[in-house]
C-alpha cells in the first residue's frame, strides 16, 4: 500500500510542484492538496493519511502554523507523520517541533524539495515513526555553541557517541545495529549506557531518546 500524503502550503504552485514531484514516487499517493491550517486539519480527519507535508507559516497568522499543526495531531492524530518545510533556518524551529517527541516528525528547508529522494525519504522516515532533522539545522547548532564550555557528551565514549548520532537521526535501534554492524542487544546495552550518563534514565522511553536528541545537537563539538 503507498503512504498517503497531504500537502499543506498557501502557495498553489508549490502544491502543485510537490504533487507532481510525489506523483514520480509509486510509493506515495497524494490525497489531499490544502492552503491553510483548518482546512488540513479538516483533510486529516476526512482522508485519514499517513504523512501530512506542511508549510511551517500558512494562513490564518502566517506565523508558526506548521508546528502547531504538528502539536495538534500528535494529540488527536498520533499515529500521522509530519514533515514540515520551512525556508527559515532559525534552529529554534527544529526544536520546537521535536519538543513533544521526535516519533514521526521531520523537519527540512525548502531548497531540499527538488530532490525528491530527500523528500521521499523523509516521508518514509516519519510514517514508519522515525524522525529527521535538515543537517543544515545541526550544523547551526553545533556552530552556535561556546565550544569552550564543557559538553554533556564527554562522558561518553567513542562508540556511544556514534550511536547517539545514530539516535538523533531518527534512527531505530535494528536500524543502528545494520549501520554500524552491532548486534540489536548490543545497541540496547549502549543505548541503555548513554542514557544512564546523560541522567535520563529516569525519563519515559519516548522522551529519553527526544532528550539526548537535544543534548546531542546542542553539545556536539567539531
Amino acid at each position: 500500500m503507498p503512504t498517503r500524503v497531504i500537502i499543506a502550503d498557501d502557495s498553489y504552485l508549490l502544491r502543485e510542484g510537490l504533487a507532481q514531484l510525489l506523483a514520480l514516487d509509486p510509493g506515495v499517493e497524494v490525497v489531499a492538496s490544502c492552503e491553510d491550517h483548518d482546512g488540513t486539519l479538516a483533510a486529516v480527519a476526512a482522508e485519514r493519511p499517513d504523512v501530512v507535508l506542511t508549510d511551517i507559516r500558512m494562513p490564518p497568522t502566517n506565523t508558526d502554523e506548521g508546528i502547531r499543526l504538528a502539536r495538534t495531531l500528535r494529540e488527536t492524530d498520533p499515529e500521522v507523520g509530519v514533515v514540515v518545510l520551512s525556508q527559515y533556518s532559525d534552529p529554534q524551529h527544529a526544536l520546537l517541533l521535536l519538543e513533544q517527541g521526535s516519533a514521526g516528525r521531520a523537519y527540512l528547508l525548502k531548497d531540499r524539495i527538488h530532490d525528491r529522494q530527500e523528500v521521499a525519504a523523509a516521508i518514509a522516515a516519519v510514517a514508519d515513526g522515525g524522525s529527521m532533522i535538515d543537517p543544515r539545522i545541526v550544523d547551526l547548532l553545533v556552530a552556535a555553541r561556546d565550544r569552550d564550555e564543557p559538553s554533556a557528551l564527554d562522558v561518553l565514549t567513542t562508540r556511544e557517541r556514534e550511536i547517539l548520532s545514530e539516535i538523533a537521526e531518527g534512527k531505530s535501534n535494528a536500524a543502528i545495529a545494520e549501520s554500524l554492524v552491532l548486534t540489536k542487544r548490543a545497541v540496547e546495552k549502549h543505548i541503555n549506557s548513554i542514557f544512564l550518563k546523560l541522567d535520563l534514565s529516569q525519563s519515559e522511553d519516548t522522551s529519553k531518546r527526544v532528550k539526548a536528541t537535544l543534548l546531542y545537537l546542542a553539545g556536539r563539538r567539531e
